[in-house]
């Protein structure tokens, strides 16, 4: 099997999973997909669970590409960059979009199972967005430490992610966009902002 087969059986995830969900991440239809024999990706990805890794490797990849471009870009323009603050805010913002705009994708990349078998290295996998919030949470929050605030920030913005996408947030606080909350979440963790 060639390394553009095995890009082929990535490719077909993460169009499946975009598509269709995570519940449609099945070998046969991976493979169905990718024009091979049901038994074809076995050869390359002996279990399930390397499959689904390698196709959430794409994700965390995609995400850490989208962050760092939104942050690249901030400072086009304006004759420098953006302050640490403002790249967390884009950082946040770049991945509640992503989040939101592929569900199932978000979903396989945060699966348990995945990453506790830590398969094909996800979870070094998801470090570099991980490092860069952290190294900017610390120069805004050089009073505490900087992992955990980032940790924190991170599920908040999973759980408005997660909840958002099921309507629940929109029902409890009348928002008609996750702005506020992201600003609300930031304001929380990082202290308010300096007028």
């Amino acid at each position: 099997m060639s390394d553009s087969l095995r890009t082929r059986l990535i490719d077909a995830g993460v169009d499946l999973v975009t598509t269709e969900g995570i519940h449609a991440l099945t070998l046969r239809e991976i493979a169905r997909r990718a024009g091979v024999s049901h038994g074809a990706p076995r050869r390359y990805f002996p279990t399930h669970l390397e499959l689904l890794s390698a196709i959430a490797r794409r994700g965390f990849t995609e995400l850490a590409a989208r962050g760092a471009q939104a942050i690249e870009e901030s400072g086009h323009g304006t004759g420098g960059t953006a302050g640490p603050r403002e790249q967390i805010a884009l950082l946040g913002r770049v991945y509640l979009d992503f989040a939101l705009a592929n569900r199932g994708m978000h979903e396989l990349m945060f699966r348990h199972d995945l990453l506790e078998s830590n398969k094909l290295g996800l979870r070094e996998a998801s470090l570099p967005v991980f490092a860069l919030l952290v190294d900017l949470v610390g120069q805004v929050r050089p009073d505490a430490d900087a992992r955990l605030v980032a940790g924190a920030l991170l599920a908040n913005l999973y759980g408005i992610a997660q909840l958002w996408a099921w309507g629940s947030l929109q029902l409890t606080t009348g928002a008609d966009d996750f702005v506020p909350l992201l600003r609300t979440a930031l304001a929380a963790h990082l202290g308010p902002e300096e007028r």
